[in-house]
């Protein structure tokens, strides 16, 4: 069944740019397609989140150019924000500008108001995320994919659909991974029968995930 959901999510993920024009092209690929076999999220959700970081990050860089370092993560269509912003009212004007974009659903605005990092900084953070990751697997509790992990200035960031079990152990790998400084939880928690039924569903009920509201 699971090489069965691959494959056709491959199949989507070719089909995508057609259906979908010059921003499925953009975002969409088969690398993407077997990611998506593997995620919770309905098929539809995992592009518009792609989606949302795409169009909310290139709006801030018109706007700010060099002047700010803004991450945008979307899982689920909620929004976090990281990085360094230079006073409070960018702060304010970067989530005002992330949360008017399309379908977006709520904001967490974790900018820090302060210089910005240096590439060190920022290497030490991918590092951090990386090690993190590779615990998850070597952990084996759970799947990795499962749990989207994103540092910055040595914070701990966790997005998912996961049950609080799996939760529960993402936290507890992330917080005893070296380099982490604190880990802050953002998941959207589902029963462990709803987990079991995304994680075995067909690949023509993959779009009748839920989708929280």
């Amino acid at each position: 069944m699971k090489s069965s959901r691959i494959a056709t999510w491959i199949l989507l993920a070719a089909l995508m740019p057609t259906l979908a024009g010059c921003f499925g092209a953009a975002v969409v690929g088969v690398g993407a397609g077997v990611l998506m076999a593997s995620d919770r999220r309905p098929s539809e959700t995992y592009i518009t989140d792609e989606g949302i970081e795409l169009r909310a990050g290139n709006a801030v860089t018109e706007k700010f150019h060099d002047k700010v370092h803004v991450n945008i993560t979307s899982y689920n269509r909620t929004v976090l924000i990281t990085g360094e912003v230079p006073d409070a009212a960018t702060k304010a004007d970067v989530e005002q500008i992330v949360a008017a974009r399309p379908n977006v659903k709520a904001t967490q605005n974790e900018l820090r108001i302060s210089g910005l990092s240096n590439l060190g900084a920022r290497s030490n953070d991918s590092l951090i995320t990386s090690k993190v990751k590779g615990r998850f697997v070597d952990y084996g509790k759970f799947s990795a994919n499962l749990v989207k992990v994103v540092t910055e200035g040595g914070t701990v960031y966790l997005m998912g659909l996961v049950t609080r079990n799996e939760g529960d152990m993402a936290t507890q790998i992330a917080r005893e991974t070296s380099g982490a400084l604190a880990v802050v939880r953002l998941f959207d928690y589902i029963s462990d029968d709803e987990a079991n039924r995304l994680d075995h569903r067909p690949p023509s009920d993959a779009s009748k995930a839920p989708v929280r509201q």
